[in-house]
């Protein structure tokens, strides 16, 4: 039997509806953003597609997202896993402050290097500020080093890849169904990785929120098939 992975960028967020950067700051779904997760359980339920573990970042939206469909699903008992290197990519200095305001203030060529580029990050927060996970108790037993001030993608992609391969293709090389409820960034991380996309490529991927993408796996944990919203409302 082939491993499946099940990529599930959570539902909208409070900060998603009113648009702006969201980052790490732990923000809740809004009731779209509940509704969309129990669309994806559907989803999940009409292909059969019961995962046999669950992986989600540390914040509330992709933990509350993966909580609400596998009670959608009924099937509460697997394992769920969690690490803040599934986190969203961090937003530094622009985080909690409204995109299209951003966007006026630096150029848009500034912005779409930012928030669709590969290597550019955000400018970064200031290490006393608030807003830094180094004030927030559930880090604190995280080398201070790690914790990011912005991120680039490509920066993203160094640590959200390092968890991939130490914690989740394990379980895809034992045939396993593997569920991961995390973020737009995150999860566009994963999937310039799984498919060898270039950066170019990657800065027009957009992953919608509650849209299962499925990837099939040989026992060689070589990629075979890609499910995405499309094709999965197909059937």
């Amino acid at each position: 039997m082939s491993a499946k992975l099940i990529l599930l960028r959570h539902g909208q967020s409070l900060y998603n509806k009113e648009n702006l950067f969201t980052g790490w700051t732990d923000v809740a779904l809004s009731d779209q953003g509940k509704e969309e997760a129990r669309e994806a359980a559907a989803i999940l339920m009409r292909h059969g597609l019961y995962p046999d573990i669950c992986f989600t970042s540390w914040l509330k939206r992709a933990i509350h997202t993966a909580q609400i469909v596998l009670a959608e699903m009924a099937w509460e008992q697997i394992d769920s896993l969690k690490s803040w290197k599934l986190n969203e990519r961090h937003y530094g200095d622009w985080q909690q402050r409204n995109k299209e305001e951003v966007e006026e203030e630096v150029s848009k060529k500034h912005f779409l290097a930012v928030r669709r580029g590969y290597d550019t990050p955000p400018p970064e927060l200031k290490q006393d500020d608030p807003r830094s996970a180094q004030h927030e108790p559930k880090y604190k037993d995280i080398d201070p080093a790690l914790l990011p001030l912005s991120e680039s993608l490509k920066e993203t992609r160094r640590r959200t890849l390092n968890y991939y391969y130490e914690q989740i293709i394990p379980q895809l090389a034992r045939g396993k169904t593997v569920l991961v409820s995390a973020h737009g960034n995150s999860l566009r991380a994963l999937v310039m990785g799984i498919e060898e996309l270039s950066a170019e490529e990657i800065s027009r991927l957009e992953i919608p929120t509650g849209a299962p993408i499925i990837y099939h796996f040989d026992e060689t944990v070589k990629m075979t098939k890609k499910q995405d919203k499309l094709s999965l409302n197909q059937h």
